[in-house]
């Protein structure tokens, strides 16, 4: 099964969100505690949107060679 590249895309979103959200929140010359809060909340955002993208087009309704 060939993976869809909205799938890989989004998921690329979410790891840069991810980091973001981490990088807010561990690395203490941001002192941002509520920055990190916003970008993990982004983050599980675009997560679910390229699980959802990874579920439709399981199932078919999505044409991955598009």
């Amino acid at each position: 099964m060939k993976v869809p590249d909205d799938f890989l895309l989004l998921f690329a979103v979410f790891a840069v969100w991810a980091a973001l959200a981490l990088a807010y929140a561990v690395v203490p010359m941001f002192d941002m505690p509520g920055a990190a809060l916003v970008w993990g909340v982004g983050a599980e955002v675009f997560l679910a949107l390229a699980l959802a993208e990874a579920l439709a087009a399981r199932r078919g309704a999505v044409d991955p060679g598009r």
